[in-house]
């Protein structure tokens, strides 16, 4: 039929039963059971973001997700935690504070048992065993080939390449980002006892002015 062409225009049509039909995507073969949920999963293959925010221009491909994102505009927090008051733009933020409360940590590291409350938390741990770092630096890629589990620590990493190095030793003139990078220095020079005595060794930002 005319009706059936059409949707099939869209994505493949196949039958599980006399009352339901399956929407696959002719891109991934995805299936769905509504065509609206086809046609939403279709705009992750063309780029298609048709609902954007007034206030700062981002555009979704979901219309929810646009009204999630007006919350941080507007800081309306509709999800209240009814142990302790505190409240939340998304449901599943809610959902995921209350464990906090109730204990539950219901996802769990198939290598060595231990328990999350978040998903994106079992994740990250599950690199400790696989050693998957998916976050290369760009500027020393090519020459040390630095990789991190966390993007967290790979801008804390490439900081180290804009940052002047500010923090040098007094004993042999060597230059650091951090202060703690110096102290550990500084155990070359002290026999591995840096205390109260080393930090007379540490030339501070503000001294390099004055020398």
């Amino acid at each position: 039929s005319n009706a059936e062409n059409a949707g099939i225009e869209k994505g493949n049509i196949h039958s599980r039963s006399n009352n339901e039909k399956l929407f696959s995507c002719p891109e991934c073969g995805k299936c769905f059971t509504w065509k609206g949920d086809l046609l939403r999963h279709q705009r992750i293959h063309t780029g298609e973001r048709p609902f954007s925010c007034s206030e700062c221009g981002k555009c979704f491909t979901q219309k929810a997700n646009l009204i999630v994102h007006k919350r941080f505009h507007t800081g309306v927090r509709p999800y209240a935690c009814s142990e302790c008051g505190k409240c939340f733009t998304r449901n599943g933020d809610l959902l995921t504070h209350q464990r906090t409360h109730t204990g539950e940590r219901p996802y769990s590291c198939p290598d060595c048992g231990k328990s999350f409350t978040q998903k994106a938390s079992l994740v990250l741990h599950e690199r400790l065993h696989t050693g998957v770092r998916p976050y290369s630096c760009s500027e020393c890629g090519k020459k040390c080939g630095k990789r991190f589990t966390r993007k967290a620590c790979l801008i804390s990493h490439q900081d180290s390449h804009t940052t002047e190095k500010q923090y040098s030793c007094s004993t042999c003139g060597k230059c650091f980002t951090f202060k703690n990078s110096l102290l550990r220095h500084q155990k070359v020079h002290s026999g591995g006892n840096v205390g109260l005595q080393s930090a007379g060794n540490i030339i501070e930002p503000n001294q390099k002015s004055s020398l």
